[in-house]
């Protein structure tokens, strides 16, 4: 199968004229493309290898892919999509953030040198070689002015407040490292407790999740002691992904805060694989069969189609289920039931004065349960939990961040859908997105205001702000492409695949049925680590 991006005016049926090519072969080729004598400019056109009648056919002027570029000195060895094109796959991963390279770790991890081949495209490129808080020039404000407010690391979605990184690593190159587990309704959660115990063990162990980074820290014990002998005995110290191992026997451990970037490291020791960076997954391509692998495009609209046997989607909540909506694949649950956390975030403070002791972090967690569907959390002092300068000037009040996190309903109307006036630059529709809170959501959400009312007043630190986010924005979106057992209401198997289509697998937030409370990433993590061992299993 070749590609051939259609010019002004072609449509399936001069583009058959054109080439000599059988049309109903270019029709069942292409069969999103809803008719023959539909205008396709710059829409990427598969065409066959050969005429099934066996004639030959003029061939037209083909996009040559060259390798992306990549300075001299890069810090992980990239792969052009020209040799990547000559290989077929055994296992083929879009996305390089949390959810892929869990995926990544852990095939290389089990398979090591059993001749299996891994491929991995990422859309964005080289951007950190670490988590951007384990850099020694990272002071906090410039952490904050990266983290939200640089339009390189933080790229909003059209008509929300929602933010992307496109980049190799995702949005844990700047995420908050917090890592709780997640309470799971068992009548909405198809894998049993049991086994998300097992995953959530092996996730902690390789993200380095603990909650030792506040442990002895004069103020958040004092905190944490008001707390618990208070209205709050379940409250901990948040649990964080962070390796707090120091350097022994030359074993250097210097990546402090997790990002994917850890995952890429650990599988690139146990097994090679190919990464291709500025690489944007277009289409899923399949055949009678099932998944056969995926139309990648580089930021010039070279084009080519890499093939694998089995396709990993952790393009992220809007990014897999576009790129299967795009690939025409079914799905009545695709795109649907949209969640995010409901959340409050406040700003408390506190007299210095009041606390004589070394200037330690503060980080507590009031974990959800199951008759609470919201978690509260008190991070701090503002500017100073993580930093490096130890000559801090003395100042006489100090601000904590609390804030409350909610759980939302999984609705159908919840949705993302690909606009069918506009489209981006690779000729893929852009992406409508409808979120709204229920009364049900917005009850919960209240519940979580007056919790963090409540927990600032019983630390006695007083609040000075306290505002409500849209439901529209921040970074813990999920559920467009939700597993389950029934195709009606899901879009993948309780083991991550897509239903009616054997080898296409998602791994990232979009897959969550529902979402409990807690900060989503080690339950994706864990969740992606699952998938993985079932593709082990499938492939023997």
């Amino acid at each position: 199968m070749r590609i051939y991006v259609a010019d002004k005016r072609d449509t399936l049926r001069k583009i058959a004229q054109k080439f000599h090519i059988n049309l109903s072969e270019l029709i069942t080729l292409n069969f999103r493309i809803p008719d023959p004598d539909h205008p396709l400019t710059g829409i990427p056109v598969y065409l066959p290898l050969a005429s099934s009648e066996g004639r030959a056919y003029s061939e037209p002027s083909f996009i040559h892919v060259t390798p992306a570029p990549v300075s001299e000195g890069s810090w992980i060895t990239i792969s052009s999509l020209e040799k990547m094109s000559q290989t077929e796959y055994d296992v083929l991963i879009v996305g390089t953030g949390p959810g892929g390279g869990a995926v990544l770790w852990r095939l290389c991890e089990q398979w090591r040198n059993n001749g299996k081949k891994i491929g991995v495209v990422e859309a964005g490129n080289l951007l950190l070689p670490t988590h951007a808080r384990n850099i020694e020039t990272m002071s906090f404000q410039r952490w904050i002015d990266l983290a939200y407010h640089s339009p390189r690391f933080k790229i909003p979605v059209s008509g929300t407040n929602f933010r992307q990184l496109i980049a190799v690593g995702g949005r844990s190159l700047v995420w908050s490292g917090v890592s709780p587990r997640m309470y799971l309704d068992p009548q909405q959660w198809p894998v049993p407790q049991w086994e998300m115990d097992m995953y959530y063990r092996i996730a902690e162990q390789v993200m380095n999740v603990s909650n030792r980074y506040t442990e002895g820290s004069p103020i958040n014990q004092i905190f944490l002691h008001q707390l618990r002998n208070g209205p709050y005995p379940a409250a901990v110290n948040g649990p964080l992904a962070v390796d707090l191992e120091p350097t022994k026997y030359g074993e250097i451990h210097s990546n402090v805060f997790f990002s994917s970037i850890s995952f890429l490291a650990k599988a690139l020791y146990r097994k090679t694989y190919d990464l291709a960076v500025l690489a944007r997954a277009v289409q899923v391509v399949t055949d009678k069969k099932g998944v056969a692998g995926v139309h990648v495009m580089t930021p010039d609209k070279r084009s080519c189609v890499l093939k694998a046997k089995t396709v990993v989607l952790s393009a992220s909540t809007f990014g897999t289920p576009r790129i299967l909506l795009h690939s025409g694949i079914r799905g009545n649950a695709i795109g649907h039931y949209l969640i995010n956390h409901s959340a409050v975030r406040g700003t408390a403070k506190f007299n210095r004065k009041d606390y004589p002791y070394v200037l330690g972090p503060i980080g507590i967690l009031i974990p959800e349960t199951e008759k609470l569907p919201y978690q509260v959390v008190v991070e701090g002092p503002i500017g100073y939990q993580f930093y490096h300068d130890k000559q801090i000037p003395f100042q006489e009040e100090m601000d904590v961040f609390v804030a409350g996190f909610g759980t939302v309903q999984p609705r159908y109307e919840n949705k993302i859908n690909l606009d069918p006036f506009r489209r981006d630059e690779y000729g893929v529709p852009e992406l409508q997105i409808h979120l709204d809170y229920n009364e049900a959501d917005k009850a919960i959400l209240q519940q979580a205001t007056d919790e963090v009312k409540r927990v600032t007043s019983a630390i006695g630190t007083p609040l000075v702000s306290l505002v409500p986010d849209e439901p529209v924005a921040g970074d813990h979106e999920a559920g467009t492409c939700r597993m389950g057992d029934d195709p009606d209401t899901s879009a993948t198997d309780r083991y991550g695949q897509i239903h009616g289509v054997p080898g296409l697998y998602v791994a990232d937030n979009s897959i969550f049925p529902v979402m409990g409370a807690a900060n989503p990433t080690l339950t994706m993590v864990a969740l992606a680590i699952r998938t993985a061992d079932h593709i082990i299993r499938q492939s023997k």
